[in-house]
């Protein structure tokens, strides 16, 4: 409260809260400006990771618990302003998680959605209702909310990928329910990438045949390296937004909407010698830097960037990007959860 009242109106106010406190009651004016703030008030703070530095200690833990014993060998990205939350923003977590040759993280599902952004190594899997996607570095793999999934190695290198899971949304609604199989390893049911080729060209099998096998709201789980970069490229040949460069959605099939109800996905493109005007959102951001090096500036700090980085942009905080040579970024945030929330803001400067 921000006006200021007498003293001896104040020792009265002091005993009535103290009176009312054993029947959980509580004045609002003494918090209002704090529950509904002018603008948004993160607790969370802009950071910066090395993939190098944090998989040397995922590797680390490699040598010391097996993926079966773990169920999921991650190591969580917490943000420094949200110690013990495993989270990196306040709805969002994020984690590195690593697969060894010939290991399986068992089957299981959960109401929180996820998605993987592989980082390094090529050919493990991940089952989705029994399907495999077969997973190369830099696709976007998905695993919807109550969807069977385990994930296995059957090459000879280590397979490590970014897990992007809305955790602490799921959390503050107390909502979260999950379940295990008897067997580590789903059934495979239909081909590798089976639903790459009914869903994802723009074309769906006739709905109610027998081809029409995934869920009508989540037909495709899997977006390939090779198809969004070459998207990328193309957009390139254009004049870039001042603001965010060449950017690209992924998106639902179904839908055109975001690719998870909680999470939405992009990726951008700043051409060498490009810098962005400072732009903010609403919505707490993850980034991946894919290819380039340049420089972030997330409010007042300014990060170098190298290719595999990790950094979080809090909302309502500037970001602008300098690009030293092409840069290539895939980000995650809380926007489409917000969309639906009638929430979301932006503010271009």
């Amino acid at each position: 409260m921000s006006i200021l009242i007498p003293n001896d109106q104040r020792e009265q106010l002091e005993q009535l809260y103290k009176a009312m406190a054993p029947e959980s009651l509580t004045p609002l004016w003494e918090v209002l400006a704090a529950l509904v703030s002018p603008t948004p008030t993160s607790p969370a703070v802009a950071h910066h990771w090395r993939y190098a530095d944090a998989a040397r200690y995922l590797m680390r833990a490699g040598d010391l618990i097996s993926a079966e014993q773990a169920e999921r060998r991650v190591l969580i990205l917490e943000n420094p302003g949200l110690p013990g939350q495993s989270a990196i923003t306040p709805s969002l977590y994020a984690g590195l998680q690593l697969i060894l040759p010939g290991e399986v993280a068992p089957a299981h599902r959960h109401t929180q959605s996820a998605l993987r952004f592989v980082m390094e190594g090529e050919g493990a899997y991940t089952t989705v209702d029994g399907e495999r996607a077969v997973m190369r570095p830099f696709d976007l793999v998905l695993t919807p909310s109550w969807q069977w999934h385990d994930h296995g190695n059957e090459t000879s290198r280590p397979m490590v990928w970014l897990d992007g899971l809305d955790i602490p949304t799921v959390r503050h609604f107390a909502a979260s329910f999950a379940e295990k199989t008897d067997e580590p390893v789903q059934t495979r049911l239909v081909a590798d990438d089976d639903s790459l080729s009914r869903y994802g060209r723009n074309l769906r099998p006739l709905r109610g045949s027998l081809a029409d096998r995934r869920p009508a709201n989540r037909p495709l789980f899997h977006y390939p390296f090779a198809e969004w970069r070459r998207s990328l490229a193309d957009l390139g040949a254009g004049t870039p937004d001042p603001h965010v460069g060449h950017a690209l959605e992924f998106i639902n099939p179904a839908d055109g909407g975001p690719v998870l109800p909680t999470i939405a996905a992009q990726v951008q493109l700043i051409p060498a010698g490009t810098a962005t005007r400072p732009r903010r959102s609403s919505d707490g951001a993850i980034h991946v830097v894919v290819e380039g090096t340049g420089t972030a500036r997330i409010g007042e700090r300014a990060i170098a960037l190298s290719p595999r980085d990790f950094f979080v942009v809090p909302s309502w905080t500037t970001l602008s990007l300098d690009a030293a040579s092409d840069l290539v970024l895939f980000s995650y945030s809380d926007r489409a959860a917000q969309q639906r929330l009638e929430l979301y803001r932006e503010e271009r400067l």
